[in-house]
């Protein structure tokens, strides 16, 4: 009998995942990972979403304790804090003093969820690993899942082949209303639990209190690029993300604004009201590039937010070993930071991190 050891993170994904291996006729083992020290700061507490004063990871373990008990599968736990911090959290840190909007979660499943858990799993005899990744395997290939609104191969972009080796997804071939269907036949005390949200494994919170912890605040100019008029006071760069519409603040209009790009050493946020070009961009630059293929396409499509779109690419191989992502039917709000993720069809191939954004040739100079 193959063994599998399944990430349980607490929620209904990873909990009928469980029980779909077993069914399946795995050997299947639990593993929960630590990954945050909550006792570093405890912003959570008063925190209107949560019924409880206690601290939302430890009731993840609890419920995937509480599961695990329910299937008949042993949990083990294990503490990646340290590790966390070095490869996630402050990368994440990194990228925010930089003005970039960085996603976290990518980074997570590179250096946490596909290898720290990975060498863990395999000291538990581990054949394979699974998690509850709505993404599927198809001979030896990363390929959408079918759920196209619950997809989330945009987040295991940055895994390599070697990584995705022996890899199962079992909720990837379901949509989330029969992922809940089975946990409530199961009467598993997941089956209603809320999809998590915030950060990966830090959690729901109040993000700008959050990362006072961190980051000094900067206040700054609002600056209306159209006028180059002040129209107000941002709070700090850091929070604020290309195209953001909302939580701005400006009083006393009633006309729709966006921020259109950040200026790092003057410290000022440029807005723009309505829509307008300067949100759209014709190419980018992308670095950390990802293959988890040995597809090396000219043509394909690409995301650069997760849930977005489709979008048609050319793809130009720099000597460097960037490349330069081509669009010119142009796309709206392409940001440094973020994930420019690749497909060919159903197919993800991987992808990079959005270094810069271009338009008609020359680097978009408000961002």
């Amino acid at each position: 009998m193959k063994r599998v050891v399944i990430g349980m993170s607490g929620g209904v994904d990873s909990s009928v995942a469980a029980i779909l291996l077993k069914k399946q006729g795995y050997e299947v083992i639990g593993l929960f990972m630590r990954n945050w020290d909550s006792s570093m700061n405890n912003d959570f507490l008063g925190n209107p979403n949560l019924d409880e004063p206690i601290c939302p990871q430890e009731q993840d373990y609890n419920d995937a304790l509480a599961v695990c008990q329910k299937i008949d599968i042993p949990l083990h736990r294990v503490d990646f804090v340290q590790e966390y911090w070095d490869y996630v959290f402050t990368y994440f840190l990194d990228e925010l003093k930089k003005g970039r909007t960085p996603n976290p979660d990518i980074m997570c499943n590179k250096y946490i969820k596909f290898d720290m858990f990975l060498k863990e799993a395999k000291k538990l005899g581990a054949d394979y690993i699974a998690t509850g990744h709505y993404a599927r395997m198809i001979d030896g290939k990363l390929y959408r899942g079918v759920d196209n609104n619950k997809d989330q191969t945009y987040f295991l972009s940055q895994l390599s082949k070697e990584q995705l080796k022996d890899v199962l997804f079992p909720i990837g071939d379901l949509d989330k209303s029969k992922v809940r269907e089975i946990a409530t036949q199961y009467d598993l005390i997941t089956a209603k639990k809320k999809d998590s949200t915030g950060i990966c494994f830090i959690g729901e919170r109040n993000f700008t209190k959050f990362l006072e912890n961190y980051l000094p605040n900067q206040p700054g100019d609002i600056i209306d690029i159209d006028t180059m008029n002040k129209i107000g006071e941002h709070i700090g760069l850091m929070y604020y993300t290309i195209g953001q519409r909302r939580g701005l603040n400006i009083g006393g209009t009633k006309e729709r604004m966006f921020v259109v790009g950040k200026d790092l050493n003057k410290n000022i946020l440029y807005i723009s009201y309505g829509e307008n070009d300067y949100l759209i961009s014709d190419a980018c630059i992308i670095d950390q590039v990802n293959f988890n293929t040995d597809m090396r396409p000219t043509t394909c499509t690409a995301k650069f937010r997760y849930r977005q779109p489709d979008n048609e690419v050319t793809l130009e191989y720099l000597e460097n070993g960037e490349i330069k992502v081509h669009y010119p039917q142009g796309v709206k709000s392409v940001t440094p930071g973020q994930a420019c993720v690749l497909y060919l069809g159903e197919q993800c191939l991987g992808g990079g991190i959005i270094k810069e954004v271009q338009k008609d040739g020359k680097k978009l100079w408000y961002l």
